[in-house]
């Protein structure tokens, strides 16, 4: 079954969709989980180090797998872990169990991740033009319609299990339609299944990495910190990551456009630089106003910095474009998933505005690595 169909772009676009709603939903539940197990923010980075632990053993996976079988089977077990493991996050009594949960939750997490965009590239060489930002949007709307569903689920009382169910059930629904709109396999990676990443690569790795830990850390960390703040109710404290997912998404459906305009450096720089205001922004807010616009203003900016590293990945020479973008992927969700953690242990000896402050210095160092990528991945 070729890769160049609607039905396969379909199926493309609602396995980013479940791998953003899927970790969204576990966005709104921290709090629970902090107050239901009774521990401090250096414990809850530890857990959240299981969640990315999981993410990263799995990814380095599905690196190899995906480019020797294909791409379809994990992406489908990735959804169906999702599936069956977001329940248990909410019924853990003890931090090991949940611990074992997440370890679990995040491996399902890094497969369909790493997967999906593996996938993502054959689809989008195969119709011959671009497709990534609308691939990448997928997942934020996936990120906003989780946060929104469980905060919104929370806020009426339906209970934190009930809750969990619920999109649970949802999610198993888009995997039944996934099914049978993917082709039986994506093209295999012919030759060495490793090499060794080229100084251009390492670049965008690290960049990838950065921009993702910031979104982890708005993801694990931006509701607590609303809460904490005494800006908005714990039921409620999944808005922030709702309306980052809000600003990512309204940024990357107009990305393609945005980007055939002003250019690849521009995008990076100016979208850099939109992000740090809004932390400015976030940081000094006297209100929930004013917080709430920060999170838009952040997620508009940070919007097409991924997309464009992985457009990058694709048109460089130096490494294999499947090793490349594998790698990029793989360290760029490891930093989405293992960086809250540290954040937590920043949060715990410095403060939680103080490790927000530490997230704007590092998108900063996006700014000022954007004219090295633009000119040397050509």
């Amino acid at each position: 079954m070729s890769a160049d169909r609607p039905a396969t772009r379909l199926a493309t676009r609602l396995a980013f969709f479940v791998a953003g709603f899927g970790m969204a939903a576990w966005g709104p539940l921290v709090p629970f989980a902090k107050g239901r197990l009774a521990v401090d923010e250096g414990v809850l980075g530890l857990l959240l180090l299981c969640l990315g632990f999981g993410s990263v053993v799995a990814m380095l996976l599905t690196a190899l797998l995906s480019a020797r079988y294909g791409s379809k089977p994990i992406i489908l077990i990735g959804g169906v872990g999702l599936t069956l493991i977001l329940p248990w996050l909410v019924v853990a009594g003890t931090p090991w169990a949940l611990g074992a949960a997440l370890v679990a939750f995040g491996a399902s997490l890094g497969a369909i991740d790493v997967a999906a965009n593996i996938y993502a590239v054959e689809v989008e060489c195969a119709a011959k033009r671009p497709l990534m930002s609308g691939f990448h949007a997928q997942f934020s709307i996936g990120g906003f319609a989780g946060s929104a569903a469980m905060t919104i689920l929370l806020w009426l009382n339906v209970g934190a299990f009930a809750s969990t169910l619920i999109c649970a059930s949802f999610i198993a629904s888009i995997m039944v339609l996934t099914w049978s709109r993917l082709p039986q396999r994506a093209q295999a990676q012919r030759g060495a299944l490793f090499v060794m990443p080229h100084a251009i690569v390492v670049l965008l790795a690290i960049i990838a990495a950065i921009t993702f830990l910031i979104e982890g850390a708005i993801l694990d960390w931006s509701a607590l910190l609303l809460v904490d703040r005494g800006l908005v109710p714990k039921a409620q404290g999944g808005v922030g990551f709702m309306l980052f997912s809000i600003g990512m998404t309204v940024g990357r459906l107009a990305g393609d456009s945005v980007v055939s305009r002003v250019g690849d450096r521009a995008t990076l720089v100016v979208g850099s630089l939109m992000a740090v205001a809004g932390f400015a922004l976030l940081l000094a807010a006297p209100g929930v106003a004013f917080a709430v616009a920060s999170f838009l203003l952040i997620g508009l900016g940070a919007s097409n910095l991924v997309p464009i590293l992985f457009r990058r990945a694709g048109t460089q020479k130096v490494m294999p474009t499947g090793l490349a973008v594998a790698a990029i992927t793989t360290v760029g969700y490891a930093g989405l998933l293992v960086g809250p953690g540290f954040v937590g242990f920043l949060a715990n000896f410095a403060g939680l505005p103080n490790a927000f402050a530490m997230l704007a210095a590092l998108m900063c160092l996006v700014t000022v690595s954007a004219r090295s990528v633009t000119i040397e991945a050509r």
